[in-house]
């Protein structure tokens, strides 16, 4: 299973964070990933707290015969197309494509490392997860994601909330 996880907090060219997220999905195709389960948005506080604007995140499930590597390469250039630029760690952005997991795989070395070493920790990647893949499991851990957010504190949970 092989899972990425969503996020913008800044209006790209498309729209706002939201129309951000959507148009980029229907862009997936494009660079030969196909989305096969997606979850609702959620609103999130900003992790760690500041004086940003909320964020949207989902998560989707995809599918692609590209290997771990060539598929982050093609998820930054779909952010780039998105406006994003990275100057800073935890800095506002148009658009936010993490790779959460792929296939089970368990990789440190080098510059991509599997699972996404903080999926854990983020109940905004939890909540969308446990929706659109209820029967994952962490590769690392073996817990669901339901029981990772279970373990997180309830300040965290409560800091993500369906958008409406």
């Amino acid at each position: 299973m092989i899972l990425i996880g969503l996020g913008g907090n800044l209006p790209s060219d498309a729209g706002p964070p939201a129309t951000t997220i959507e148009t980029a999905l229907t862009q997936f195709r494009l660079y030969g990933i196909i989305v096969v389960a997606r979850s609702s948005f959620y609103e999130s506080e900003p992790v760690p707290r500041s004086d940003q604007p909320w964020f949207v995140n989902a998560v989707v499930r995809v599918e692609t015969a590209l290997g771990p590597d060539d598929l982050l390469a093609r998820l930054h250039a779909i952010e780039h197309a998105f406006g994003r630029v990275r100057h800073e760690r935890n800095e506002a952005r148009t658009l936010d494509l993490d790779l959460l997991d792929y296939d089970g795989v368990i990789r440190e070395d080098g510059g991509l490392i599997l699972p996404h070493p903080r999926l854990h920790e983020r109940a905004f990647v939890l909540k969308p997860l446990s929706e659109v893949a209820p029967d994952w499991r962490h590769p690392v851990s073996e817990r669901s994601a339901a029981e990772l957010l279970a373990e997180l504190p309830e300040e965290a949970r409560a800091a993500v909330q369906p958008l409406t």
